[in-house]
């Protein structure tokens, strides 16, 4: 979304995905289905 050379400066996108746990997940502290993805984003396990 902002490239491959930029850092986002927002949490935007973290907030957005919290929120998303807290409404699909069971245990959002231990996700099953929005996986982190270290330095790469996000993956959706459906």
């Amino acid at each position: 979304m902002w490239g491959y050379d930029r850092i986002p400066v927002t949490r935007t996108v973290d907030t957005h995905i919290a929120r998303l746990r807290r409404l699909i997940e069971d245990n959002p502290s231990d996700p099953r289905f929005i996986i982190t993805v270290h330095r790469v984003g996000y993956r959706f396990n459906g």
